[in-house]
């Protein structure tokens, strides 16, 4: 069996006004979590050393480094992406901030395609204040599906209680419709499928997939996307070999127990998904980019620039989105093993069964 080795946890920094170096700090104090990993911060030690103090936890002693080679094994490491001058402003939106945040970012997306570090775990950013700094995307997740070679990635949050994936992300409600298609759907299935075996290591998930109109579109009297587009999908998903069931009612099906006979819940749409998931989930839940050569998860709670500085922001979903990272990196390692020790069994079974049809002998 593979030995699980000490990760590279690539950390960006997020909105330096927001409470993302406040829940990157706290989740890294407690100091368990660097048993089985090396944390890489991509920031500023400036502004991490300026929440340190805010915090009361001087204690947390940090290292600066310039290259993810360099990360002292089970210390913190900080790599500054930024040699102009940084000024704190909690709770306020500055270009300064998003420039901060795009930077490191891009840091550590370099780095992980070098094999510097092994996941990204991405603190939050305020998507106005980085389209501002010249950050021309929607938000993380079309970010890193621009960077790998066309994948289109799959929006999955992930808790204790469900596993939500979403068929469209950052589009206004007026224009789901026309972004929702028979074969958008069953590709996205698919990869939600591949992810739930893959990354969270069950053998054969059975998916939830959700209607777009109301009670299922009552047999085309309130959208016919349920006749013409949802069941046709999940028809030929099931065909595949995929085990999609549906299409649910978002109201009924989230008002009831059913989403406990299920691995995942495919949603059509960011609110119907993410309302529901927040609502139960808030403070423990998980974004996780799925579908991507690599592991990038994130809290699932914006920059709350409200309560900045103030010390009272959760670490819950941050130290989550750590350890669900870890996770599936080690899932994906013995996805890969056990993959290929089936491969190594079956072949010998095959010419086994080829030399027996030759001999033309009846196996008993």
């Amino acid at each position: 069996m593979t030995e699980i080795k000490n990760i590279n946890v690539g950390i960006t920094i997020g909105d330096i006004n927001g409470i993302g170096p406040e829940i990157i700090l706290k989740s890294l104090h407690d100091r368990r979590i660097l048993t089985s990993i090396t944390p890489i911060i991509y920031g500023s030690d400036k502004v991490l050393n300026h929440y340190k103090q805010k915090l009361g936890i001087e204690d947390l002693n940090m290292i600066t480094i310039n290259e993810a080679s360099a990360a002292n094994k089970n210390k913190i490491n900080v790599i500054n992406v930024n040699s102009e001058p940084v000024e704190v402003q909690e709770g306020k939106e500055s270009v300064n901030a998003g420039k901060i945040a795009v930077l490191a970012l891009e840091k550590a997306t370099k780095d992980i395609s070098t094999g510097g570090i092994d996941v990204i775990v991405t603190a939050p950013i305020s998507k106005s204040v980085c389209q501002n700094a010249g950050f021309d995307f929607p938000g993380h997740t079309e970010y890193f599906s621009s960077l790998s070679n066309g994948i289109e990635a799959l929006m999955l949050l992930s808790s204790s209680i469900m596993r939500i994936a979403l068929v469209t992300t950052h589009v206004a409600l007026k224009d789901v419709s026309k972004n929702i298609s028979k074969e958008k759907i069953i590709n996205k299935a698919k990869t939600f499928n591949q992810s739930l075996t893959k990354d969270f290591g069950i053998r054969k998930p059975k998916i939830a997939i959700l209607s777009l109109n109301p009670h299922s579109g009552e047999d085309g009297k309130m959208g016919n996307e349920e006749k013409d587009i949802i069941l046709p999908a999940i028809k030929d998903l099931n065909e595949e070999g995929t085990l999609a069931f549906g299409p649910f009612p978002s109201d009924g099906f989230f008002g009831s127990e059913s989403r406990r006979d299920f691995d995942g819940i495919l949603s059509m749409y960011h609110d119907q998904g993410l309302t529901a998931f927040k609502a139960l989930s808030f403070d423990e839940g998980v974004n996780y980019t799925s579908g991507l050569p690599i592991v990038r998860t994130s809290p699932d709670h914006g920059t709350a620039f409200d309560i900045a500085g103030k010390g009272i922001a959760s670490e819950t979903s941050m130290r989550n989105a750590i350890y669900l990272a870890i996770d599936i990196y080690n899932s994906r390692v013995s996805h890969k093993e056990n993959l290929r020790n089936s491969l190594e069994v079956q072949k010998p079974k095959e010419k086994q069964k080829e030399a027996t049809k030759h001999r033309g002998l009846k196996k008993n």
